[in-house]
């Protein structure tokens, strides 16, 4: 099991540094590289080639123009989940829609702004299909997750 977590510049880590905890919890490899769609594009598709038969899913984050995503997509028939990362113009939506504005023919997926955590709990979710354990693994997290609301509802009512 294992996952590539690409990002177009290494300051796009904070963003998917919880993510990349929660996939090694669940104990998926991560393999962590900066690779830009627009400064590196020799060595990104160095890189999809040689991920092609090792990794299960790629995240792609990036920021402002954000082909990344679909840059990788376009070489790979790896499911692809793009997160839009907020930059300094117009807080991520023009990440937001430069990710989920792909053509027709070669989908990414897309998650919340910043959100590492949702592209790891998708990737998670797509390869519940592949690893049965996985699938066990995610019940028991979103159990968790259901058991502290009510803690705290119940904490709200005394």
């Amino acid at each position: 099991m294992k996952v590539a977590v690409v990002m177009g510049s290494k300051s796009d880590y904070p963003k998917l540094e919880e993510g990349i905890k929660l996939l090694e919890k669940f104990g998926i490899e991560v393999l962590v590289r900066a690779l830009s769609a627009h400064r590196t594009p020799t060595q990104l598709t160095e890189f999809i080639t040689e991920v092609e038969d090792e990794v299960d899913v790629i995240i792609a984050a990036a920021g402002k123009a954000a082909h990344l995503p679909g840059v990788i997509a376009a070489q790979t028939l790896i499911p692809v989940i793009g997160l839009p990362i907020k930059s300094s113009t117009m807080d991520g939506l023009d990440s937001l829609l430069s990710i989920v504005q792909m053509p027709k023919g070669i989908p990414v997926a897309t998650v919340t702004i910043d959100l590492g955590l949702n592209a790891a709990l998708l990737a998670i979710q797509i390869m519940t299909l592949k690893y049965p354990k996985l699938k066990e693994d995610l019940k028991e997290y979103r159990n968790l997750m259901a058991q502290k609301v009510l803690e705290d509802d119940k904490s709200l009512r005394g």
